[in-house]
């Protein structure tokens, strides 16, 4: 697989709800219609941003089909599917990665577990003996509490169907090493929006991104001029979503990207328990940002 097959501008999309906690159709409806138009290159339906914790494989099944369907081969359909278990993360690969539709799995390391680097690679070779897709091996330790290490990834890219990182460590200097550590048909991805163009100048090829749900078009555009090597266009269009990078992580994602769309008039903005609406305090800060990112907001209720 080409660098360029799962590389770009992927959004880790929200899941909408409605007030009842049910899931909000004609709300994904309308989102997985705006990544289409934007040029969004891939969704990644289920992940943390969509709050996997709290969906069941019933509704991650049905979001993964709607979107798959909607968005007719107009953009990819990764869907994000691991867990703490690597036996109940095997069966959920065998079943997710064979539902028509689904053109590529997003794993995550083990939360909680804190496995050795030996019992990661364990964990994802098993996934990867299970899958009918491509897997995007994803590392973000300040949600699971587990760091994959670079040697480690190099030696998962040389399985088959081991076809991506999504590394969220903001760290150029881990950027560097992983790039030159994985073959050259292996993309390396950003999994931090404030420093994916950064990162793209040290050698990734795309960027899973959260501010790409508020503004896909904007994103979508800096990434390509980053991948270009017009450093000057990136610059100019990643200035004015620096705000957003930071503001949409005031409080636990996916809490103030609802909000945002919410204001836009995308989505309700309701999540499901744990998670809260977001503190009346950061409001201002978000909306400013979505300001300073060119959109226009909804009137208030």
């Amino acid at each position: 697989m080409s660098p360029e097959a799962l590389g770009g501008t992927q959004v880790a999309i929200v899941t909408p709800f409605r007030d009842d906690g049910d899931i909000d159709w004609p709300a994904w409806s309308r989102l997985v219609d705006l990544h289409v138009n934007s040029g969004t290159d891939g969704l990644i339906v289920g992940g943390s941003t969509g709050e996997s914790a709290t969906i069941t494989d019933a509704e991650l099944k049905e979001l993964a089909a709607r979107a798959s369907s909607q968005a007719a081969g107009r953009l990819r359909i990764v869907v994000g599917c691991g867990t703490s278990s690597t036996a109940g993360t095997v069966a959920r690969v065998r079943e997710f990665s064979r539902q028509p539709g689904v053109d590529a799995l997003l794993l995550g390391t083990p939360a909680y577990c804190r496995p050795t680097q030996e019992g990661l690679y364990r964990h994802f070779e098993a996934a990867a003996a299970a899958s009918a897709v491509p897997i995007i091996l994803y590392n973000v330790p300040s949600r699971t509490a587990v760091d994959m290490l670079p040697e480690t990834v190099a030696r998962l890219a040389a399985l088959p169907r081991i076809a991506a990182l999504k590394e969220a460590v903001p760290s150029m200097p881990r950027i560097r090493e992983l790039v030159a550590a994985c073959p050259a048909d292996f993309p390396v991805l950003s999994g931090d929006d404030a420093t994916a163009r950064e990162a793209l100048r040290h050698g990734a090829r795309g960027v899973i991104s959260v501010t790409g749900n508020v503004v896909p078009a904007l994103m979508v555009r800096m990434i390509r001029a980053a991948l270009a090597g017009d450093d000057a266009l990136a610059a100019e269009l990643d200035a004015q979503l620096a705000g957003l990078h930071q503001s949409l992580f005031l409080e636990s994602n996916p809490i103030p990207v609802k909000w945002a769309l919410a204001r836009m008039g995308l989505t309700r903005g309701a999540l499901r328990l744990p998670l809260t609406p977001l503190t009346p305090r950061h409001h201002a800060a978000v909306e400013q940002s979505l300001f300073q990112a060119g959109v226009t907001l909804a009137a208030a209720a």
